[in-house]
């Protein structure tokens, strides 16, 4: 792809979004494209070794912009904030031996039978005031990934950047921020202040359209960048003015990218954020 070299900078692929790249191949890939980051997945680093999956990358000269996931911290019962919270720090541990600084949170939804959703926000609080000291010891930083929210029920209770941000305000700037992702916070008219408002805090950005209809599985809902509803050189031009200028990451969840080609969606996506972000 020659003369884009420049504008993909900042650009970063979210390893979801090619899941059907072998994490040797989404190397291989990036480099031949001229893609600098990648976001990484516990779970497929895992099954291939984090200590050679950070070997690898390392090696091909990628930077890892991100690792998803920790969260799931709303648990009330005492084992299994416990069994949550040590995986929290397992996976700081995980971040920090891929020589990435953002561990990116998906907060959890309301336990079985809980109604409560602001006692489910504190204990999300309680959790970061455990977790948060423990990254900053190994240069990891927590990034609250606010969910739309269709998700509050089971998978995260933040659903705007305004409560993520009322969460990480709470701890040292350096510590606990908040993950940016269009997918989730296009629809709502305040996330633009919200954005302002996080300033220094914005610890990853992330893209993903608003596809209509969705597909039936709304959780695989997110559309390839310039096929749905969300102007997406308006949210970087927002978050650039905030003073965010770290990587900017494309993750998408969605079937019918999964079945195609994984090499031909990654040198697509690459075009289209060309195309739509810059």
């Amino acid at each position: 792809m020659t003369g884009t070299a420049d504008g993909l900078t900042r650009f970063s692929i979210n390893q979801m979004t090619v899941k059907q790249l072998s994490l040797p191949e989404l190397t291989e890939t990036c480099v031949r494209l001229g893609v600098p980051g990648v976001g990484l997945w516990r779970e497929p680093v895992q099954a291939y070794g984090v200590e050679a999956a950070a070997r690898l990358v390392r090696d091909a000269g990628l930077a890892v912009t991100t690792l998803c996931r920790g969260g799931f911290l709303t648990a009330v019962d005492p084992v299994l904030r416990k069994e949550a919270l040590d995986d929290n720090r397992g996976a700081i541990d995980e971040a920090a031996a891929l020589g990435t600084d953002t561990l990116v949170l998906v907060s959890g939804g309301l336990p079985d039978g809980d109604k409560d959703l602001r006692g489910a926000r504190e204990r999300i609080a309680d959790a970061l005031a455990e977790l948060a000291p423990y990254g900053a010891r190994q240069g990891v930083r927590l990034a609250i990934e606010p969910l739309h929210p269709m998700f509050a029920s089971d998978r995260c209770v933040v659903s705007t950047l305004d409560q993520a941000l009322d969460l990480a305000e709470r701890f040292p700037a350096d510590q606990v921020g908040v993950a940016v992702d269009t997918y989730h916070i296009w629809w709502d008219d305040r996330a633009p202040a919200a954005v302002a408002r996080a300033a220094e805090r914005i610890f990853t950005f992330q893209l993903a359209d608003w596809i209509t209809p969705l597909p039936a599985g709304v959780l695989n809902g997110r559309g390839q960048i310039g096929d749905g509803a969300i102007d997406m050189r308006a949210w970087r031009e927002r978050v650039d003015a905030a003073g965010y200028t770290g990587a900017i990451e494309v993750e998408l969840f969605n079937d019918e990218l999964w079945a195609r080609d994984g090499v031909e969606l990654l040198t697509e996506v690459t075009r289209r954020y060309l195309a739509h972000a810059l």
